[in-house]
């Protein structure tokens, strides 16, 4: 018999159903769980979310444009790497790549940061949609979309599609969009009531 399932908040403030059984294993780690396949796994014994790398084709301008519009905030020092222990951890021959780490809003002093680096030489380019398999966007939770959309938009940026409204199964609602910073990568605004 499926047991009954409880509430429990995520980041976005929405209500999300978990099976009271499974709570218990999730925080205790190095303890077998059940993955989505349903084969037995061990979680990474004290895990936690550091950053996101985004490569940029100018990453001083791309980290004012996240600084500015989002309050991202600069984490010294500035990067400069290159040698022979960059290329073996990237696997790209000659590498040497130069950026900066973004404190992310809303994480106080340690929380996570974006990462933004330029390399000495780009691969090419494929076409950015928000469908792609792999990384999509990251988001931010913001005050208001359709402001936080404005600025966007006033400091290079794109539209990507429109602000909508959505209501979930729990009831709650979340007003969204998708815009692109000035590089074309994707950006979710959302603001959750």
């Amino acid at each position: 018999m499926p047991a009954t399932p409880t509430k429990r908040r995520n980041h976005a403030d929405s209500l999300r159903y978990t099976a009271p059984h499974c709570t218990p294993q999730a925080s205790r780690p190095g303890s077998p769980v059940k993955n989505l396949l349903g084969s037995a796994s061990r979680m990474v014994a004290n895990a936690k979310y550091v950053h996101t790398n985004l490569i940029a084709r100018d990453w001083r301008s791309l980290a004012r444009f996240y600084q500015d519009v989002f309050g991202c905030v600069p984490v010294p020092p500035e990067r400069d790497y290159a040698g022979p222990d960059l290329e073996a951890g990237t696997g790209v021959p000659d590498a040497s790549l130069q950026g900066v780490h973004l404190r992310l809003p809303g994480h106080g002093p340690n929380g996570p940061t974006l990462e933004v680096f330029h390399y000495s030489e780009l691969a090419s380019e494929v076409e950015r949609a928000v469908n792609r398999p792999g990384f999509g966007h990251i988001a931010f939770s913001v005050a208001s979309v359709r402001q936080a959309r404005a600025e966007v938009l006033t400091h290079g940026g794109s539209s990507v599609a429109d602000v909508v409204n959505l209501t979930t199964a729990t009831g709650s609602r979340v007003t969204w969009c998708y815009v692109a910073d000035p590089e074309g990568n994707v950006i979710e605004l959302q603001s959750w009531s």
